[in-house]
């Protein structure tokens, strides 16, 4: 069976650039120990540093929806409040 590919894109308001980061990267390593998690990463725009980009692989959908009920998505949520002004959300399937 496939991985699920999930493809986040964060966009921060530009003078909670930092505040955002911080908060993003305080994700990967507890998300990394999640079961279901094969690879979580994070990337930021070096033309706009306000655009970060989550690329993911979870072994199933029902795992990826746990890890988005988990105590440290819903911290980021909390901490970051405000300072965000547009989540995207792509889940795909590697096509070969």
């Amino acid at each position: 069976m496939a991985h699920l590919t999930i493809i986040a894109h964060i966009t921060a308001h530009a003078d909670k650039i930092d505040l955002v980061k911080t908060e993003l990267l305080n994700l990967i390593a507890p998300t990394r120990k999640e079961a279901g998690c094969v690879a979580y990463d994070l990337h930021q725009d070096n033309e706009n540093p306000a655009h970060f980009m989550f690329y993911e692989l979870w072994e199933s959908r029902a795992l990826w929806q746990d890890h988005m009920k988990a105590p440290h998505i819903k911290a980021l949520s909390a901490a970051t409040e405000g300072a965000i002004t547009e989540v995207t959300l792509h889940e795909m399937t590697q096509a070969g």
